[in-house]
């Protein structure tokens, strides 16, 4: 039974919908119902989908001259530029796949995901060049290319015949981290990269008079496949503006014809917080998406009361390849009311959707359980890491980590988290890794870290410490130290000192405790 086959927009059924054989094939069809049609617009450049294409041949022929092709990986280190998109639809020309690189990583961080997925060429933006080539030093890395280099804007006469691909084939190589913050990369098929697209497309009814800004970042599975790949299939324009500040995401909206954009909450609450905002600012948006991190319900209702825009929620993991559950457009999300928290919304088509006791068994509608997913949008498993794909994917199925509720009507919620897992401003942190960056501190004797409700960021990280007896250390120093190893979003937005961290019995953090005994004033760092 799928009940919430009855809250679908119209038109929509419950089976996945149909799609070629892989993206290249997906794409051509795109640029031949409309060459001339506009697919991307950064900073005031118009690049049609005929000019794309020939962009995306001419690197895939660079590629094949640098002897890369069928399941080489072609990895990205780039912010929101047209070039990412160049760098996906000529990699996949020639079968290659595509590991999506934070650029806001550096030296062991970055280092352990080039060589997790083995990465035989890079793109990156030209402020990272001699970061990458540190990191990529003693890797596979074979040619590292800089966003603007002439070698990628060059046209070559030779012609590349697509690859024969299948929906099995991996397209995407996207990162998550285990409970120990060991970097696995989840293997996006291009049959999971299509359904989701295609479901985005049907979901959001995307057209060729939409504008999608493209504000969730391309190295993350939202920005690569929801704001990029979708809208660019659907015949849809992209809006591109490197890395988003709110600044920046205003002026898209008010002078680019911005007509839907999907986005963390930190990027709403950016907006709001901005000087002189007002209505006018969204002449052509029909709807808005947050995902990533939790929306509190105040924040959809200060939003639409100040700015007149209801903020839908959407729900995905890089194992689903983004958005898998989503409220549909012109509807609201119901609350849980035990919990106060917002619905993320109703399961895509061909999406199966159960709740889970700890033994797998499916729990009554109402009860909470683990969300476990399956269906064409999941990921097949981890690259090079069948341990971890059988732990996470018994049977073919997702358990996700999330505790949820689905209710009668088919509405899923997550009230709480399964794992420690911190999302901040879209982004994921481990608490472990962070708290291994304090402890490398010669002062911390002990550290726990948390993530606490944020109205800005959906959860901030917060750091408790305890000292080295006679030691002392402020709170900027250890941000500065944990600042020097790890990316900016995983610092501490606050660091408390304790005399003791309260324990288990068995001598165990209790990370509940401390979490819990932060009072609505405390959490808003």
């Amino acid at each position: 039974m799928r009940p919430w086959e009855a809250h679908y927009p119209a038109g929509l059924t419950a089976q996945a919908p149909p799609t070629p054989a892989d993206l290249t094939t997906a794409w051509r069809e795109r640029v031949e119902r409309d060459p001339d049609g506009l697919a991307l617009l950064h900073l005031g450049r118009a690049v049609t989908a005929a000019e794309l294409d020939a962009q995306a041949e001419a690197f895939a022929a660079l590629l094949a001259s640098r002897g890369i092709g069928a399941g080489d990986r072609v990895g990205i280190v780039l912010q929101n530029v047209p070039t990412a998109a160049v760098v996906l639809l000529g990699a996949w020309r020639l079968g290659a796949v595509v590991p999506l690189l934070n650029p806001m990583y550096h030296g062991t961080e970055l280092r352990t995901l080039i060589k997790t997925c083995g990465a035989s060429a890079l793109v990156v933006d030209p402020d990272l060049l001699g970061t990458v080539r540190s990191a990529a030093e003693g890797t596979t890395v074979e040619v590292i290319w800089a966003d603007g280099d002439p070698e990628l804007s060059s046209r070559r006469d030779e012609r590349v015949d697509p690859a024969l691909q299948s929906t099995d084939d991996v397209a995407l190589l996207t990162f998550t981290s285990g409970t120990t913050g060991v970097p696995k990369a989840a293997m996006n098929t291009h049959g999971n990269v299509l359904t989701v697209a295609a479901c985005v497309r049907d979901w959001m009814g995307l057209t060729t008079q939409d504008r999608v800004l493209c504000v969730a970042p391309v190295f993350h599975i939202t920005g690569a496949v929801i704001t990029l790949m979708a809208p660019l299939l659907a015949g849809a324009a992209v809006v591109l503006i490197g890395r988003a500040s709110p600044e920046g995401v205003l002026r898209a909206f008010r002078e680019d014809g911005v007509t839907t954009t999907t986005g963390s909450i930190t990027v709403f609450n950016g907006l709001a917080r901005l000087e002189g905002v007002c209505r006018d600012d969204f002449p052509k948006v029909r709807h808005l998406y947050s995902g990533g991190a939790p929306v509190p319900p105040s924040t959809v209702e200060r939003f639409r009361r100040e700015l007149g825009v209801y903020i839908h929620n959407i729900y995905g993991m890089t194992e689903t390849t983004s958005a898998c559950i989503g409220v549909p457009p012109g509807g609201e999300a119901p609350v849980h009311e035990p919990t106060g928290s917002l619905a993320v919304g109703l399961p895509f088509p061909g999406l199966e959707v159960r709740v889970v006791d700890p033994e797998g068994h499916p729990v009554p509608a109402g009860a909470p359980g683990e969300l476990e997913l399956r269906g064409p949008h999941v990921v097949p498993g981890y690259w090079e890491d069948e341990q971890a794909t059988a732990a996470t994917f018994p049977g073919g199925a997702l358990r996700t980590g999330d505790g949820a509720v689905l209710d009668e009507q088919g509405w899923v919620y997550i009230v709480d988290r399964l794992k420690d897992q911190i999302n901040t401003s879209g982004y994921k942190v481990w608490p472990r890794e962070v708290e291994e960056a304090l402890l490398r501190h010669p002062a911390v004797h002990e550290a726990a870290v948390v993530g606490v409700p944020d109205d800005y960021r959906g959860e901030a990280v917060t750091a408790f410490v305890t000292s080295v007896a006679g030691a002392a250390v402020t709170e900027d120093e250890l941000r500065a130290h944990v600042r020097a190893e790890l990316a900016a979003y995983k610092v501490p937005r606050r660091i408390g000192f304790l005399d003791e961290l309260p324990k288990t019995p068995t001598g165990k953090i209790r990370r509940r405790d401390l979490r819990d005994g932060l009072d609505e004033e405390d959490s808003q760092v």
